[in-house]
């Protein structure tokens, strides 16, 4: 039985369905929040239940007697813990939310993994932690110079966390820093979604940096597979980054949704938004080595995939 907290989400829902597949028993926790569309967090929830073997259950991180009742029933040797308030310019705006679900949320999940003995619990980190860092690519042990957004900051203090229990009181903890992760059923707030959405409907698109940005885009399907390898390999303490590896300037993004769905961009160049990056790149030499993990899916082939989801879930 293994646990997946954020399992309505974009990278658990994914992480779930493969878990399924594999014949492995799951239940899923969510608290099916209305950051974006609870139409899509449901409709992911719809196609997990239509597979043997899975137990959903709304609930919310903060809600620790709650969760405490789950735990109890379900004894869980393995928790992916994936829930969490995502989106660095959301933080600008809400920054209260990133206090409690991914600080309290997290601290609650850690103890809980403590108390009901859980083997391994593997959990989302996030490039956005190396804030200032100018030195490419992201290497895992590179001092962090500081955190340029709160949720950066949030994602930071997990790491943190996870090391002060695995050191105290022996838990298997591995963080794992997502890169841009992207593919069907993905976040209706990334700016793949965006775009595409934007497009089609001949609304303009705001391109932030004048489009001097890059970003270390991962196929959602890359990125499950680092995540299931981590079940065969606990570790008592270790942050991998899960990229590419390969960096693609926004503009390039944009011309190939523009070649993908036929239409030309509205675009409106702007200035760097407070809290982003210019660039982002993974160094995956440590996931090689720990997990075997390879990235297969090239931008081209990865964004025509989710342009034919987009299409086919909005019926165009």
């Amino acid at each position: 039985m293994i646990l997946v907290t954020g399992a309505a989400g974009f990278i658990g829902f994914h992480v779930a369905r493969k878990l399924l597949e594999q014949g492995r028993e799951v239940i899923g926790t969510d608290n099916v929040n209305d950051y974006y569309s609870p139409q899509l967090k449901q409709d992911r929830i719809r196609e997990l239940e239509a597979l043997s073997s899975f137990s959903f259950h709304k609930l919310d991180l903060c809600d620790y007697d709650g969760m405490e009742k789950l735990f109890k029933k379900g004894g869980f040797k393995e928790v992916i813990h994936l829930a969490a308030q995502a989106g660095v310019r959301y933080s600008l705006i809400n920054p209260t939310a990133y206090l409690r679900s991914n600080l309290e949320g997290s601290l609650n999940i850690l103890e809980l993994c403590r108390h009901f003995k859980v083997e391994n619990l593997i959990y989302a980190s996030s490039s956005s932690v190396y804030g200032k860092n100018r030195k490419l690519p992201f290497g895992e042990d590179d001092v962090l110079e500081g955190q340029i957004s709160l949720y950066g900051a949030t994602k930071r203090a997990n790491e943190l966390m996870a090391h002060s229990y695995s050191h105290l009181y022996g838990l298997n903890t591995t963080g794992l820093r997502f890169f841009t992760v992207y593919g069907p059923w993905g976040r209706p707030d990334m700016a793949m979604f965006k775009f595409t959405d934007a497009i089609t409907r001949g609304e303009q698109i705001p391109v932030f940096n004048y489009g001097q940005m890059k970003r270390d885009f991962t196929y959602i399907d890359d990125i499950v597979e680092g995540v299931v390898a981590c079940l065969e390999h606990p570790f008592q303490y270790e942050i991998i980054n899960l990229g590419n590896n390969t960096p693609v300037e926004l503009l390039h993004l944009i011309e190939l949704i523009e070649k993908n769905l036929g239409k030309k961009a509205d675009k409106l160049m702007l200035p760097i938004q407070p809290g982003d990056c210019e660039a982002t790149y993974a160094d995956i030499a440590r996931a090689k080595r720990l997990l075997g993990f390879e990235p297969r899916t090239k931008i081209e082939k990865g964004l025509k995939r989710f342009i034919d989801w987009y299409k086919a879930y909005f019926n165009l």
